[in-house]
């Protein structure tokens, strides 16, 4: 079966490939958020975005092998709810933005700022500021395929910004330049609810996005 990155409350993980990285893709918790456990092809090491809700199924996803490190994309509470239990149950590091981490419930064990690397096994992934959802929200790329970008971009618009203009102006233009200037349109988006998209298949609506200003 190819991914599709469809998934449903309660469902099975949908799986990728990817050169040096397996992908796991699961939907938790009662706001739909997304979880992606990710797993270094060389090692065998795993790193888990956004441990929302749900930690036995989350702690099911991830069975036997180890994960060295958690990754908390921002401060709403719906991206982690099950974040001290995982933590706890794993031994992970916690990782999230400095701006950010103050607002978790466990102590970060790193702060991570624009451009900073974050590794699982042997595969690297770059944190990119994307300022506007929250202060601290960040998205984790890996290579120029594959971006994980919480609740900062979506298929349809930038993240809620609750009509704050200034808050708009600052995550369109980072998503703009950090991301839509800067990566190809083959680029696969996995956000932090619902369905991926690409970056070819929201290119043509950033004009649309900005004169709605959300």
């Amino acid at each position: 079966m190819s991914y599709t990155g469809d998934v449903t409350a309660n469902g099975p993980a949908d799986v990728r490939e990817v050169p040096g990285l397996s992908i796991s893709k699961i939907e938790v918790g009662d706001f739909g958020n997304n979880a992606y456990l990710l797993r270094c092809a060389e090692t065998g090491d795993g790193l888990l975005i956004d441990a929302a809700a749900e930690p036995d199924r989350l702690l099911g996803l991830i069975g036997d092998m180890p994960i060295s490190t958690i990754v908390t994309t921002h401060r709403h509470q719906d991206h982690w709810l099950a974040l001290s239990e995982v933590a706890k149950a794993t031994g992970a590091e916690t990782v999230a933005h400095s701006l950010d981490a103050p607002e978790l419930p466990v102590p970060v064990t790193r702060t991570v700022e624009h451009g900073d690397r974050v590794t699982v096994g042997v595969v690297t992934l770059e944190v990119i500021h994307l300022r506007g959802h929250t202060p601290g929200s960040i998205a984790l790329l890996y290579g120029d395929g594959h971006i994980f970008t919480g609740d900062s971009l979506f298929p349809g618009g930038v993240g809620n910004t609750e009509r704050d203009p200034a808050r708009f102006e600052s995550l369109y233009t980072d998503v703009v330049e950090r991301i839509f200037d800067r990566l190809p349109d083959e680029t696969w988006v996995y956000p932090g609810h619902g369905k991926d998209t690409t970056l070819g298949a929201e290119r043509p609506s950033l004009p649309e996005w900005r004169a709605r200003g959300w």
